[in-house]
């Protein structure tokens, strides 16, 4: 006689909710499928004269997807700069980076792992377009940001020079001069219009 027809999954998780059975066709339809429906599945048919079973792996596949991109980046040179990307996907995707469209590969100063990009100290030669890119064998995704690279002039308008007085003779007194300026600059001192020189005091 006609088999009657029956479906479950071989690790015994229950069916899908939103699964629909088609008796007549023996069909099983699984709507938007997603990573938790994957799985061995098996169809079982069966009439007085007996039982026989089928199975099927369902395997979830996705391309990948950003949960995390870059952002344009302004950096005075010297300055540290890091990004980082990351995407979704099945199977896992992997990164690679780009500097104006060329592959951009570790050395020196630039660090790269996975979805990371860390420039220790940025020089100007450093500015341009940087892409990140994730891919696995079901698309390639990339996503985009500038680095702007500035100079910046000594600026003393957040530095105060203190007015010390000596109490004691004798005693040490530091005066500290830390103005804002990329790159890094040269300091001279003067007392009136002399030029400072070192000696053992």
């Amino acid at each position: 006689p006609v088999p009657t027809i029956s479906w479950r999954r071989a690790d015994g998780k229950p069916l899908p909710r939103k699964a629909r059975r088609h008796r007549s066709s023996g069909l099983l339809e699984i709507p938007n499928f997603q990573q938790e429906d994957a799985g061995l599945y098996e169809c079982v048919a069966e009439n007085v004269r007996g039982r026989n079973v089928a199975r099927g792996q369902l395997t979830f596949y996705a391309q990948p997807s950003w949960t995390q991109q870059i952002r344009d980046v302004r950096a005075a040179i010297e300055e540290r700069v890091s990004w980082e990307c990351r995407a979704s996907g099945r199977p896992k995707p992997s990164y690679r980076w780009l500097k104006d469209g060329e592959p951009l590969l570790p050395q020196g100063r630039v660090q790269l792992e996975q979805g990371s990009l860390t420039i220790a100290s940025v020089s100007l030669s450093d500015a341009g377009m940087y892409q990140c890119v994730a891919e696995n064998r079901h698309g390639v995704i990339f996503t985009s940001a500038e680095l702007s690279v500035i100079a910046i002039g000594p600026d003393f308008s957040k530095t105060l020079l203190k007015k010390l007085t000596l109490v004691k003779v004798g005693g040490e007194v530091i005066i500290e001069c830390k103005p804002k300026a990329s790159p890094r600059p040269t300091y001279s001192w003067k007392k009136g219009k002399d030029i400072l020189r070192e000696n053992d005091r």
